[in-house]
């Protein structure tokens, strides 16, 4: 489960890079009942997203030439700098060098050797956000993949993940699910599944990471996303041992998956 204590490896912080700021906090507030905070124009528009009180998430406007709106992923590293240098000496990519972000922390963004793209966050005044693994937050973080096997290594060196394998239903290939270095299965955080290109249609084949929010009722937030401009890639469907989920695009085409998790056995 993900939590708010963070460790090395950990999912820390999630954004959004969007095409229209104002359109993607209408649309999110409308789904999840997130409360936006513009941080002024000095911060060039970015918005954190409060839920309760409690900052967990945020939206920003995309940075980079041809780039799709999508959310990206941060984990906690005690170190960005140096996950920097891991990242080039795993044949992975620095597409944000290592930046400071005030006091609050510093941060970096990388691509990793298949194309995934995600985001390392080195925490100073702010440890990141501040509720997960209840509805309206983050609850799970997952990696589509066109080859698992090089991306838990790339992973496990850089970020001490280690996984484990779970079977698919249907023997539809395995799902790994990963957990940070020296903590209990509890702590497990997210899982990465191997696919072939041609089933990653959102990103051109490229393999990429998406969050996934808890919601107490997935048929009635999968009814606001499309009431609110967004789509349904699959479901919502019943998932023996997982929950109710749904597979969502927004308006702007960024994923994210919504789960009412399945009681305890």
């Amino acid at each position: 489960m993900l939590t708010t204590r963070f460790v090395p490896g950990s999912p820390c912080w999630l954004d959004l890079g969007a095409p229209d700021i104002a359109a993607a906090t209408a649309f999110y507030s409308a789904v999840f009942g997130w409360e936006p905070q513009d941080y002024g124009p000095e911060a060039g528009g970015y918005t954190a997203f409060r839920l309760n009180g409690r900052t967990i998430a945020a939206v920003g406007a995309l940075s980079e030439d041809g780039a799709r709106s999508a959310w990206m992923l941060y984990f906690a590293t005690p170190d960005a700098d140096a996950a920097a240098e891991t990242v080039r000496r795993l044949g992975g990519t620095v597409r944000l060098a290592p930046t400071d972000a005030g006091e609050e922390g510093r941060l970096a963004q990388f691509t990793d050797p298949q194309g995934g793209q995600f985001a390392v966050w080195q925490a100073g005044s702010t440890p990141g956000m501040e509720a997960a693994d209840e509805p309206g937050t983050l609850s799970w973080t997952e990696l589509y993949t066109t080859d698992a096997a090089a991306a838990k290594a790339f992973y496990g060196e850089l970020l001490g993940w280690r996984s484990e394998p779970m079977p698919m239903p249907g023997d539809e290939g395995t799902y790994w699910l990963v957990t940070p270095a020296g903590q209990p299965q509890d702590r497990m955080h997210g899982g990465l599944l191997q696919l072939p290109p041609e089933h990653l249609a959102l990103t051109g084949g490229k393999p990429y990471w998406h969050p996934v929010f808890a919601t107490a009722d997935t048929d009635a937030t999968v009814a606001k996303v499309t009431e609110h401009g967004g789509s349904v890639q699959m479901g919502p469907a019943d998932v023996p041992g997982v929950g109710r989920l749904a597979v969502c695009v927004d308006p702007a085409g960024a994923d994210f998956v919504v789960l009412r998790p399945a009681p305890p056995s």
